[in-house]
């Protein structure tokens, strides 16, 4: 009887372990789905914020580059070339900013529509010679694929960046900041970069635009920019 029992448990474990395994994969993809970006694989805003997290855990009070990076005129592309060229320009700029961003040991993140952000250790690199490569690699033409004729495409980019430790607050402090910097980028004339210094407000509002995806889905009590 002791065999048979064994015999039957084992059985019961191998017909078991393919739904096991199903559940495993499921909330595996789930776990996955919350942090990133379905478009480009990207971190999303949630998994950027677990990741200055353990950063803030692993790395108190340490200096944290913060580079917020919007795409100027991401309209015209959509509108001159269709949405679906306008997704892969999207995710062509992804990867350029995720190699930036991981050749500096850090991390990057689409925030929503075409704006980014990267969060990067400060190192012996300055905060205007980072802000010049990343632009230099978004300004690279982009070749989008296409059923007809292939379109080229070249576009620039925005850019706040900000200094803070990684104990500073995600979105109160280290986000809010690089987002201050950003629309000083664009009321200067854009496709530059600006950086944020202490005392530094928001420009007035006619150089700002309207509410952004990002802004819409933030969860209420949070700093906005």
């Amino acid at each position: 009887m002791i065999a048979t029992a064994v015999v039957a448990l084992a059985l019961g474990r191998l017909t078991a372990w393919p739904t096991i395994h199903r559940l495993r994969t499921q909330l595996a993809n789930a776990t996955w789905s919350l942090l990133h970006d379905p478009l480009t694989g990207m971190l999303n805003r949630a998994g950027l914020q677990a990741a200055h997290a353990t950063l803030a855990k692993t790395a108190p009070a340490q200096p944290l580059i913060v580079a917020l990076i919007d795409l100027d005129d991401f309209k015209r592309v959509n509108d001159t070339h269709g949405h679906g060229r306008g997704d892969d320009l999207l995710i062509q700029v992804a990867e350029r900013i995720t190699d930036i961003a991981a050749v500096h040991g850090g991390v990057a993140a689409r925030l929503a529509g075409d704006e980014y952000t990267a969060l990067l250790p400060a190192r012996a690199d300055d905060l205007d010679r980072i802000a010049d490569t990343i632009a230099t690699i978004i300004a690279q033409p982009v070749a989008l694929p296409a059923e007809g004729s292939p379109a080229t495409v070249t576009i620039t980019a925005s850019m706040g960046l900000a200094l803070v430790a990684t104990s500073d607050p995600f979105t109160e402090v280290a986000l809010h900041r690089a987002d201050i910097a950003m629309y000083h980028a664009k009321r200067n004339g854009r496709n530059r970069h600006a950086i944020y210094q202490p005392g530094m407000t928001m420009p007035p509002a006619q150089h700002r635009r309207g509410p952004r995806l990002r802004d819409q889905h933030q969860p209420t009590g949070e700093a906005t920019a």
